[in-house]
């Protein structure tokens, strides 16, 4: 029944996604089944969260636990939190569970709980990574040189008392490759750690190898016959988004920039092939600046990526302040700029920067909505155009 729970919970497939190449391995202890577990989350801007993370103890109450953390980690990732923001606020309530639980004589609780997210952004090549009692990554550079980065760590989740986390930033050439584990794979009752930490550096130090060559020579390494811990491993080889696809302009905050904008992204657009989505786009955008002009501030940047199977918007500005999809009355003059977006946008929403919030859209190019002729277009883009008071 635990095993049956903990395959049911872990991730069966991983999310197509364009910035890594991911292998991973999940191997229950010889006693029974534990808490460790592993996720990849695919984030808005092209970006994507490696999770890799364990929980005390063993059985059916470990994997449920495993279960319920995963969960709420996707939940975060919905907010588009930082590393450091998300472990915070699991900490936050795995502290609340245990709290709440353990006051009940037939509930373990939560804690004892360890975890390690992470962030990789393909048009950067920046990686954020924070961890909460886990132990850290290793790197594998091109060249095949391992290292294991600094990365700050916190206490175990539910342990940390409301402490900030701290996060490491990294900068990851195309082709590095970065290795998340749990305990259990560089631990083992005959061994220490730092002999285990190791063997791990002399599996990975061989250039040229793919992720899945890399888990397997791990296993083959260090997996002794009897594991007296699980073992999840996490290998992402990163990619880098082509430069070519990458489009920024600095946008004045005046109204009247606005029609210049949209038809310099428009040619942007047509080099790209994608004249087919041009108008809906255009209009996206253009509710997108109109809104960052009027209600944000300085400085406003807007940045096109052109993904694998979409087309991404982003509008930065300088405000924290955030639009809402309402419903508009038919004798509202505005409040239908968002509804369009969401109507042509397979998704959208809102991350917050130190220095003010991207808001965003994502349009799949797999599966267009159908375009607007040409006429309507003109009439909806020319809202855009009139004068602002």
């Amino acid at each position: 029944m635990a095993v049956t729970l903990q395959r049911s919970l872990l991730p069966r497939t991983l999310p197509e996604q364009s910035a890594l190449e991911v292998a991973h391995r999940y191997l229950p202890a010889q006693a029974g089944v534990g808490g460790d577990w592993f996720d990849v989350i695919p984030l808005p801007g092209t970006r994507v969260a490696l999770v890799v993370g364990d929980v005390v103890g063993h059985g059916l109450h470990a994997a449920a636990t495993m279960g319920r953390l995963r969960t709420v980690v996707h939940n975060f990732c919905a907010l588009d939190l930082a590393a450091d923001e998300l472990l915070g606020h699991l900490d936050e309530l795995v502290a609340h569970i245990d709290e709440t639980e353990t006051a009940d004589e037939e509930s373990e609780g939560i804690t004892g709980a360890t975890c390690l997210f992470a962030i990789y952004d393909p048009v950067s090549g920046r990686c954020s990574i924070a961890r909460a009692g886990h132990p850290g990554p290793a790197l594998v550079h091109p060249d095949g040189i391992v290292t294991f980065p600094e990365v700050p760590v916190s206490p175990p989740l539910g342990l940390g008392s409301g402490l900030p986390v701290e996060t490491a930033e990294l900068h990851l050439s195309e082709g590095s490759r970065l290795a998340l584990y749990t305990d259990g794979l560089i631990e083992a009752r005959d061994r220490d750690i730092d002999t285990g930490l190791g063997l791990l550096h002399t599996a990975l130090a061989h250039p040229g190898q793919t992720p899945e060559q890399a888990c397997q020579a791990v296993l083959d390494a260090l997996l002794s016959d009897r594991p007296g811990d699980g073992i999840a491993l996490l290998v992402a080889q990163t990619r880098l988004l082509d430069p070519d696809r990458v489009a920024y302009w600095d946008v004045p905050a005046d109204p009247a920039s606005l029609g210049p904008i949209r038809a310099t992204c428009a040619r942007r657009l047509e080099a790209w092939g994608l004249d087919e989505i041009a108008f809906s786009t255009e209009l996206i955008l253009s509710e997108l600046v109109t809104n960052a002009i009027r209600y944000g501030s300085d400085p406003i940047r807007l940045r096109l990526l052109h993904d694998r199977d979409s087309l991404i918007c982003e509008v930065a500005d300088g405000s924290s302040t955030s639009p809402h999809l309402r419903r508009a009355a038919t004798t509202d003059e505005g409040g239908r700029g968002l509804f369009l977006v969401a109507h042509y946008a397979r998704r959208w929403g809102t991350r917050y920067t130190p220095r003010g919030k991207v808001i965003w859209s994502e349009r799949s190019l797999d599966a267009a909505p159908a375009e607007l002729d040409a006429t309507m277009a003109d009439l909806l883009l020319d809202q855009w155009d009139e004068p602002m008071l």
